[in-house]
C-alpha cells in the first residue's frame, strides 16, 4: 500500500438555495484553495460575491463534458501538494453532478480525498417528507427514453426502501403519472420543490393525488420526489420479483443472478428462487 500524496482534493457541498447554509469550512476553502474546480464558474463567482469572498486560487470549469480530461490535471496538482476544491452548482459533488470520475481516479492514485459536507437536496427532502428514513435509496434522474423508463420503474416497483428521485419541473407531472401507473396510485409520496429558497414547498399525498396536483398547475423550480417503499405484499410476489430482476439486469447490464440478489433484499424471497423464476420467465 502506497502513501497518500501531500495535497488534498475537497469534495465540497454548496448551498442548494439559501446562501446562509454555506459552512465556515466552505468559506475558508473558497478563500484559500489553490484551485477551485467548478461545474459553472459564473455560478461560483456569484456565490462568492454573495458570501463576500474573493478567491485567491485559480478557478477552472469542471463540468461533465470535460471532467475526464480535467481530472488528470487536478490529480497532478494534488500530487504536487496543492489544495483542490471541487464544487457543483448546488449540493454535493458526485451526487448527480460531476466529480465521481475524479474521485475514482484519486482513490486509484492514492490522492487524499476529503469530504466538506453540507447541503444535499436528497437528504433535505427526505427529512421533511414524512416517510420512513431509516432505509432509503437515491435514484437520481430517471431515464428519458420511454422504453428505458418503463423497465426502470418496473424494477423499482418492488423496492422496499424509500425512494428519492430528482426531476425537472417540466417533466414532473408526467413522471408522477407514470409512477402512479406502475407503483399504484395509493403509494405515499412527497413533492419537494425549491428547498431552502423563498418559495419552498413540500406537498404530501398519494402518487395519484400528486400527479393530479402537478397536472393542475405548472411545477416550477428544482424538484425532488420522495416515494414510499413497496408494501410487503408487493415485495413477496415471486413473479413480480422475477420480472424486476429481469428489468434490473437489462437496465444495468449486470448478471441475472446478481440482479436477483439485489431484488431479494427485504422481499422475503430467497435470491435463488427469484433467479430460477426469472430464468423460467425469460
Amino acid at each position: 500500500m502506497s502513501e497518500t500524496t501531500p495535497g488534498v482534493i475537497y469534495m465540497a457541498a454548496t448551498p442548494i438555495g439559501n446562501t446562509d447554509d454555506a459552512s465556515a469550512r466552505l468559506r475558508h476553502q473558497l478563500e484559500t484553495a489553490d484551485i477551485i474546480a467548478a461545474e459553472d464558474t459564473r455560478r461560483l463567482k456569484g456565490l462568492c460575491s454573495r458570501l463576500g469572498i474573493a478567491p485567491q486560487g485559480r478557478i477552472m470549469a469542471f463540468h461533465e463534458h470535460i471532467e475526464s480530461e480535467r481530472a488528470t490535471e487536478l490529480i497532478a496538482a494534488a500530487q504536487e501538494g496543492q489544495t483542490v476544491l471541487v464544487v457543483s452548482d448546488a449540493g454535493t459533488p458526485t451526487v448527480s453532478d460531476p466529480g465521481y470520475r475524479l474521485a475514482i481516479l484519486a482513490a486509484a492514485e492514492d490522492v487524499r480525498l476529503a469530504p466538506l459536507p453540507g447541503p444535499s437536496a436528497a437528504l433535505a427532502a427526505l427529512s421533511v417528507s414524512g416517510l420512513p428514513s431509516d432505509r432509503f435509496v437515491f435514484e437520481g434522474f430517471l431515464p428519458r427514453k420511454a422504453s428505458e423508463l418503463k423497465a426502470h420503474l418496473e424494477g423499482l416497483a418492488v423496492e422496499p426502501r424509500t425512494l428519492i428521485l430528482f426531476e425537472s419541473p417540466r417533466r414532473t407531472a408526467a413522471t408522477l403519472a407514470q409512477l402512479s401507473d406502475v407503483f399504484g396510485g395509493d403509494r405515499r409520496a412527497a413533492l419537494c420543490r425549491e428547498l431552502t429558497k423563498t418559495y419552498e414547498q413540500v406537498t404530501r399525498g398519494t402518487l395519484a393525488e400528486l400527479a393530479e396536483f402537478a397536472q393542475a398547475a405548472p411545477v416550477l423550480g428544482e424538484v425532488t420526489l420522495v416515494i414510499e417503499g413497496a408494501p410487503k405484499h408487493a415485495q413477496q410476489s415471486l413473479p413480480d420479483l422475477a420480472q424486476a430482476a429481469l428489468a434490473l439486469s437489462a437496465r444495468d447490464g449486470i448478471r441475472l443472478k446478481e440482479a436477483a440478489s439485489q431484488v431479494a433484499q427485504g422481499s422475503g424471497q430467497r435470491p435463488n428462487a427469484i433467479f430460477k423464476a426469472a430464468l423460467d420467465a425469460s
